[in-house]
């Protein structure tokens, strides 16, 4: 019997891949979701969101992956790749995406328990730009802050692999430093969108909610840029019952 977290993750994943959203074509992206408190699923390399069943899914323990994380040593691919492989759950010929240990790390944060990257075009505009730091260090809506939080997490560009993940988990910590919780979305400079959420339909709203606040961010460029809300107003959507209640219905959150 399938487990229904698996279930829902293939859902969420062809849901993400429909070519109609335009958030990523061919093999781009790729998405997990946690089993259990010792193994997860994660997107196998090379398979299309857009029509992945349960069979193009890898799992995998997660202390091994974790411990990759935090290597000292300078590993080559081929070290990493066996590493990765030794850490599978089932033997198969399919290879964990390259983001695994990446993913691993995101699913041990408090609350996340489905990671979803995705290479939507309006993000990706902004990421490639060269003013992406300028254009992304202000909220611009109050909707962007109750589906994507107070703030996104920005990593500078990194090779992909072990490098991105250790870069991403020295970035999120500085952003739970900072903020005293998880981030909602995390915005790799000219790589992508990762989307984290308690379930997919968070994982959805985040990316969708993103991928309208780069449009519009794109858009206010013709009319001398965007006009960013004050910290003050900012905090006010961020911690407002209200807007509270909004985000737990949206989300689909218990």
């Amino acid at each position: 019997m399938t487990p229904k977290r698996l279930k829902d993750l293939v859902e969420m994943s062809q849901r993400l891949g429909d070519p109609a959203k335009e958030y990523l074509i061919l093999g781009e992206g790729n998405t997990s979701a946690q089993c259990d408190d010792e193994s997860f699923w994660v997107k196998a390399s090379g398979m299309e969101l857009a029509t992945i069943g349960e069979e193009g899914f890898c799992q995998l323990y997660f202390k091994p992956i974790l411990d990759l994380l935090m290597a000292d040593a300078v590993l080559t691919d081929d070290e990493i790749r066996e590493r990765l492989g030794a850490a599978s759950v089932h033997s198969g010929m399919l290879r964990p995406s390259v983001e695994t240990v990446l993913h691993a790390q995101l699913l041990n944060l408090p609350d996340v328990r489905f990671v979803a990257h995705t290479h939507p075009r309006s993000v990706l505009s902004l990421l490639c730009s060269k003013d992406v730091a300028s254009a992304i260090a202000g909220r611009i809506f109050p909707d962007e802050i109750v589906s994507c939080g107070i703030a996104p997490v920005f990593v500078p560009y990194t090779d992909p692999g072990l490098p991105l993940a250790q870069a991403v988990h020295e970035s999120v910590h500085k952003f739970v430093d900072d903020y005293r919780e998880r981030p909602k979305a995390i915005l790799m400079q000219n790589h992508g969108l990762i989307a984290l959420g308690e379930n997919p339909k968070e994982c959805e709203s985040v990316t969708a909610m993103w991928v309208k606040t780069a449009r519009v961010l794109i858009d206010t460029a013709a009319f001398g840029g965007p006009n960013f809300l004050s910290p003050d107003h900012v905090k006010r959507i961020h911690t407002r019952p209200d807007e509270e209640y909004r985000r737990k219905m949206i989300e689909g959150a218990k």
